[in-house]
């Protein structure tokens, strides 16, 4: 019983069979970066609220609305990560990795909250990966980036998936482009909410969802059509790259990320199965964010992608996501001197690298065989005491019910070469 306590609004449990779905997900999103050399790391899920009001912008829904933020006992102000980048970089600069050889390339996986209105898609706390390659502007490198993204996707199976591309230019262009969109959004009938929010960062309008805002947003000027030679040049050189790479995108010129600290290169995955919230991912290039967080002014470029939206997009799919069988192998006891030899003989298939389980508990075969079946076994051993006085074992393939007697001195290896085999 529950005793009527149930998990938090806009939560939820992910639980047998169902998590052994969502582990593959992770899993397939996650072997990419390790195979390009992106070593793991594992930081707090809660920061001192600096982290995130410097690094993940003032002006942004997250920051102003959606952050779990709280005094501790000692009166420091922390707060719920509700993204992975921030903490990552803070990491970065507080271990000095940037006196290491550069790129720095790391890998993390975790649970991040935000306090939204929990709908489908849309949690408050959720699962992403996140990946960040520091202290390189290179073209080449942001390509890297986006196509390990896209080399997840396509290793999950996922087809309906699409990469929204653009430029948010940098510190050469943005303040020219800033003063032409600040002047026309002058011009536009906004509500005051939403005009402090252009005084502080106008491109977040841009990002509005409103109709009725973005009517009016048809004819704003747009930042990919006012980049300087040198961040023109990069992001041509990104396409390129990418184009070598095999990944094909969209353009995506209103595309504005929901964090402040993306520059030049940026990117979002989305999917067509997932209706309003179609985003299962995104990133791009931040050269300003240590810089911010009070470290050295080194670039950096990285995404995340939800596993959560992700598993639903495979779901939206009707992907059949590969998942390891529970164990391979099954053992049986009945009466008290079998019941030693299966612990004993689960132990030692274990130890060899073979999954196995066996029943706990006073039950009869008739409920130890339906354990032994929904356990996933492709074998199963049953052993009872009359057996024992015998000096055997019957060993079971579940498929065929096939049954064979061996001894009991050779269930061990019996049961290695026929698990190795299924």
């Amino acid at each position: 019983m529950s005793g009527g306590l149930t998990a938090p609004k806009g939560t939820f449990d992910t639980l047998p069979p169902d998590s052994a779905r969502f582990l593959a997900v992770r899993d397939t999103l996650t072997t990419p970066l390790r195979r390009a050399g992106y070593g793991y790391v594992e930081t707090p899920v809660f920061e001192e609220t600096a982290v995130f009001s410097r690094g993940v912008g003032e002006s942004t829904d997250v920051v102003t609305k959606e952050m779990y933020t709280f005094d501790d006992r000692g009166g420091r102000s922390l707060t719920l990560r509700p993204e992975l980048t921030a903490g990552l970089m803070r990491a970065f600069i507080e271990h000095r990795l940037y006196d290491a050889a550069l790129p720095v390339k790391l890998w993390t996986v975790g649970s991040a909250f935000r306090y939204e209105r929990p709908q489908a898609g849309r949690y408050r706390h959720f699962t992403q990966v996140d990946m960040e390659a520091l202290g390189v502007d290179d073209p080449a490198l942001d390509a890297e980036v986006v196509a390990l993204g896209v080399q997840g996707f396509r290793d999950l199976g996922l087809t309906d998936f699409e990469l929204l591309l653009t430029s948010l230019g940098d510190a050469t262009c943005r303040p020219q482009y800033r003063e032409l969109l600040v002047a026309f959004l002058e011009k536009v009938d906004l509500d005051d909410e939403t005009r402090r929010r252009a005084v502080i960062n106008p491109l977040r309008v841009l990002d509005d969802k409103r109709p009725e805002v973005q009517a009016q947003l048809a004819d704003a000027p747009l930042m990919v059509d006012h980049l300087s030679d040198s961040t023109r040049a990069h992001y041509d050189a990104v396409r390129q790259h990418l184009t070598d790479l095999g990944v094909t995108w969209t353009e995506a010129p209103r595309l504005v990320r929901g964090l402040d600290y993306y520059t030049k290169t940026t990117f979002e995955f989305v999917h067509s199965g997932l209706g309003a919230q179609s985003a299962i991912g995104g990133g791009g290039r931040y050269d300003g964010l240590s810089a911010a967080l009070g470290g050295p002014d080194v670039s950096g470029i990285g995404y995340a992608v939800g596993v959560d939206r992700t598993l639903l997009a495979v779901q939206a799919e009707g992907l059949d996501v590969d998942t390891a069988a529970g164990v391979q192998a099954f053992v049986v006891p009945l009466g008290a001197e079998a019941k030693r030899l299966a612990v004993r003989l689960v132990g030692q298939l274990r130890a060899a690298g073979i999954s196995a389980d066996t029943v706990y508990g006073d039950r009869g075969l008739k409920g130890a065989m339906k354990a032994a079946e929904r356990s996933g076994a492709s074998h199963a051993v049953v052993i009872g005491d009359r057996d024992l006085a015998e000096g055997v074992g019957q060993l079971q393939d579940l498929r065929s019910r096939e049954k064979t007697a061996v001894a009991v001195a050779d269930l061990f290896d019996a049961l290695r070469r026929a698990t190795v085999g299924a």
